[in-house]
């Protein structure tokens, strides 16, 4: 008997059509699951089972027609609880934000995927605000690793990671702002994809600002491009949203990476280090995409560690965050989150703008790197999951979540697309993921270079089993 929550998006479409089952058992497998493993791993803030089965309810009577709403008609999917969906309070992990709101307005991939017909089954876990690498809020308390509950899932869209891996909905929405969809996709072995600023509209906009990107977290590299192809398109309310692309993800899929320019820089130059497990298994992924074609040069982008720069922006987005919040309010913060925005709040304009002169200058040096090559691999992660409800590694000398992240946030200062593929495990079955980036706008090159790596076996979409699950 088929498992329906083993299943990518798009094979439960192909049995939607097929008559093999439909969105209501899909959807009532999808929470059931979810219920589930809710109690070890917390990936949700909130499951919404009388609204979805209806949505699937209605999805059933459209497909029975021959009448299919859309490209995800009956597919469950969960949304990270930072993006508005109406009816729905979206607190942001912040006992500060007032779940009384009107709550009467989806965010523009929210919009997308309720026209295209998504059963929406939850809302999944952040930190507060979403500032930091791992989840975890005073509000919604831990969200824990689907592979061993005693480690993190990552941040911040560690509950859409968790979600998508146990097998609560094949789809969700999650963030990313510096590793955000990357590095729990990475810790939980899901793919995420990072995509090109703009491609995915955001609204409200993020007062982290133009770091801040919407993406799909998903079970393999089809499952984002058909995401891709629905939230992919502009929204009036975000003004830096990018025309329409040229033509469907999925449709390009399958041109596999023969003749593709491929730099592989295992370390950043030395700049990182980068656990043996980690790099063994990132080497074998790109030993195979040699095998399959690829001219492969190991070689570094011109890539000085940009994380003061990265710092000054997101702490001052964060000062920003929660600028209007009064003494009381404040006190409820993550600390953390508060420690950071005190930081935020004295940076000068000055220094603001030397920021985004740093920013600027490493874009300009990618942007030469891929004239070159037509994509960069390194590493997701140089470490597989650590401990829950830390920020940082015990022992590991870091302050701050960017001190573990090093392969990730320099791309959101570059606005490039990126993404994480699930390419092995270590000795204790924790999952490693393998980054792959391209240029600005090439987001069907790295999903296509995804799809290879699943396609040859490399990449896997396996499901970790829990206790509860």
């Amino acid at each position: 008997m088929t498992e329906l929550t083993e299943l990518t998006a798009v094979r439960l479409l192909d049995g939607y059509r097929k008559g093999e089952w439909g969105p209501v058992e899909a959807t009532r497998a999808a929470l059931e699951r979810a219920e589930a493993v809710q109690p070890e791993v917390n990936a949700f803030v909130r499951l919404t089972a009388e609204e979805a089965l209806e949505q699937a309810r209605e999805s059933e009577e459209r497909w029975r027609r021959g009448e299919p709403r859309g490209l995800l008609d009956g597919v469950p999917v969960t949304v990270k609880d930072i993006l508005l969906q109406c009816g729905a309070p979206t607190l942001r992990g912040s006992k500060a934000v007032d779940p009384a709101g009107r709550w009467d307005e989806d965010a523009p991939s929210v919009a997308r995927l309720r026209e295209h017909g998504a059963v929406f089954i939850g809302k999944t876990t952040t930190p507060e605000f979403g500032w930091k690498g791992v989840t975890d809020s005073p509000l919604s308390g831990i969200t824990r690793n689907p592979c061993d509950p005693s480690r993190t899932a990552g941040g911040s869209s560690g509950g859409s990671a968790a979600a998508v891996a146990l097998g609560a909905g094949p789809l969700s929405l999650g963030t990313d702002g510096g590793g955000s969809v990357r590095i729990p996709a990475s810790f939980c072995g899901i793919f995420a994809l990072k995509p090109t600023y703009g491609r995915v509209p955001l609204y409200p906009a993020s007062a982290f600002g133009t770091l801040a990107h919407v993406g799909p977290m998903t079970r393999d590299a089809a499952d984002a491009a058909l995401l891709m192809d629905v939230i992919g398109h502009p929204d009036s309310r975000d003004w830096s949203a990018l025309s329409a692309p040229a033509g469907p993800y999925t449709d390009g899929l399958a041109g596999g990476v023969r003749g593709l320019r491929v730099a592989y820089s295992p370390s950043l130059g030395g700049q990182v280090a980068v656990q043996p497990a980690v790099a063994r298994a990132v080497r074998r992924a790109v030993e195979r995409l040699a095998e399959l074609g690829a001219y492969v040069t190991e070689t570094d982008p011109d890539l000085t560690d940009p994380v003061e720069a990265f710092h000054t922006l997101w702490f001052s987005g964060a000062a920003r965050v929660t600028q209007h919040l009064g003494p009381h309010q404040r006190e409820l913060l993550d600390p953390g989150l508060r420690e950071i925005c005190a930081r935020g709040a004295r940076y000068s304009a000055l220094e603001y703008l030397a920021a985004v002169d740093v920013r600027m200058d490493l874009g300009r040096r990618m942007g030469r790197f891929h004239d070159t090559y037509d994509l960069l691999v390194t590493p997701t992660m140089p470490l597989t999951a650590f401990e829950a409800g830390a920020e940082v590694p015990k022992g590991s000398g870091h302050r701050r979540w960017t001190g573990w992240t090093p392969f990730t946030y320099p791309f959101n200062m570059t606005q490039q697309p990126a993404a994480s593929v699930p390419v092995g495990a270590d000795a204790d079955g924790l999952p490693i993921g393998l980054q792959l980036v391209a240029a600005r706008h090439r987001d069907d090159l790295v999903l296509r270079a995804a799809h290879a790596l699943y396609g040859a076996g490399v990449a896997s979409a396996g499901r970790p089993t829990l206790s509860g699950s």
